[in-house]
């Protein structure tokens, strides 16, 4: 689960995390008022929306006086930030940080993730703070520095000595870098994040290390105990598709294609939008129904597909195991049936009770097109799409 920056820093504070004061505004007169709270300028101005890169689309911004806040609140707020990660469609703003500026006189990058090849948790740091850490990485690797953790015994001192060294602090920043890479893994053990990232981490005029930006994703596998994180779950700023199948537990992220597909399965799913590929066209979505899916989660998998104004053609590659194909097949009819199909429907099946469900099928009466194998149902959806 993504949080915004402002929600990152809320717990960067609660864990003792240096981080700029800040306000957040959902009006230019509220963000006029917080910037006077503020009492000093400059003011930067930071678009929350899930996406980085919003300096580069325009999304945050100083501001060096009152009416020069309220201006560049009213430009940024209500209107699609489009940045690298957002697409061309960009991301509705409907709230702004409004912050204090900083005298900012070096700019560091800290982040920390699990590192699955290891099985151990790795902090990356750099002196290239500010810019994208992939294009440090592919231009300037000896820039990158990464210490591993074993999570059983957790961080030791000798972990922060190495990243202190590798950034070249100067000794009065060595302990303040030791206290604040402490605190921040022990946020996210404690969160169970997947990403923890700080670009900038900057040093101040004054000395100090702070947390300029603030960047938090949670493990949503984990959110049954983290009762607290799940309030920080923005929805506005979820993909309506994707966010009706969560209510199904239905794995679903939306494409850009106009194939529908439903595998049981996520190496299936690969598989199957491959095959779209290869029959020259493009996969409108990913969803695995899952093994243990039933005729109900089938139901409403088909309804969201359909719901998709893209989607021209739906192939259904169900491989029976333990969701067994006559289940699938009674889904399938019964979406069929309650929501009116317009597209053709291309199903596949292979595996437990195949020709039990291929009865199904047929005895429908609905105009639903069977595929023998693979092979077969990549030509019938390269014709339906060549027309």
């Amino acid at each position: 689960m993504k949080i915004h920056e402002y929600q990152a820093k809320e717990l960067f504070r609660k864990h003792s995390i240096p981080v700029p004061e800040g306000y957040i505004a959902t009006s230019p007169d509220e963000a006029f008022a917080l910037a006077e709270k503020l009492g000093r300028f400059p003011v930067v101005i930071k678009a929350q929306v899930h996406a980085g890169g919003r300096g580069k689309g325009g999304g945050v911004k100083l501001a060096r006086s009152l009416e020069e806040v309220r201006s560049v609140a009213a430009a940024i707020l209500g209107r699609p930030l489009v940045t690298p990660q957002t697409g061309p469609e960009g991301k509705k703003v409907r709230k702004l940080l409004v912050e204090q500026g900083l005298d900012i006189r070096q700019e560091l990058y800290l982040s920390i993730i699990p590192d699955r090849s290891t099985a151990k948790i790795m902090i990356i740091a750099s002196r290239a703070g500010g810019m994208d850490i992939e294009e440090v990485a592919a231009i300037t690797p000896e820039k990158i520095i990464k210490v591993l953790i074993n999570p059983l015994t957790g961080i030791e001192p000798g972990h922060c000595r190495e990243i202190a060294a590798g950034l070249n602090l100067i000794d009065s920043l060595v302990e303040k870098s030791s206290t604040l890479i402490k605190n921040l893994y022990k946020l996210f053990i404690e969160t169970d994040c997947s990403l923890l990232e700080i670009n900038p981490l900057v040093i101040t005029a004054q000395g100090d290390l702070i947390a300029l930006d603030a960047k938090i994703d949670i493990d949503d596998n984990a959110l049954f105990r983290q009762k607290d994180i799940l309030k920080y779950r923005d929805t506005d700023e979820e993909d309506p598709l994707e966010l009706e199948a969560s209510k199904y537990n239905l794995n679903y992220i939306n494409l850009d294609g106009n194939v529908g597909n439903m595998v049981n399965g996520a190496g299936l799913a690969m598989a199957t939008m491959d095959l779209i590929k290869s029959a020259g066209a493009s996969p409108a979505n990913f969803l695995d129904v899952g093994g243990g899916a039933n005729a109900e989660m089938v139901e409403n998998g088909f309804r969201i597909i359909l719901s998709d104004s893209n989607v021209k053609v739906i192939l259904i590659n169900i491989f029976g195991g333990i969701l067994r194909c006559d289940v699938l097949a009674e889904g399938v009819v019964q979406a069929a049936r309650k929501t009116g199909i317009n597209v053709p429907v291309v199903i596949r099946l292979q595996g437990t009770n195949v020709e039990k469900g291929r009865e199904i099928l047929a005895a429908s009466g609905l105009n639903l097109i069977t595929a023998e194998d693979l092979n077969d149902a990549a030509g019938k959806i390269a014709e339906i799409i060549g027309k």
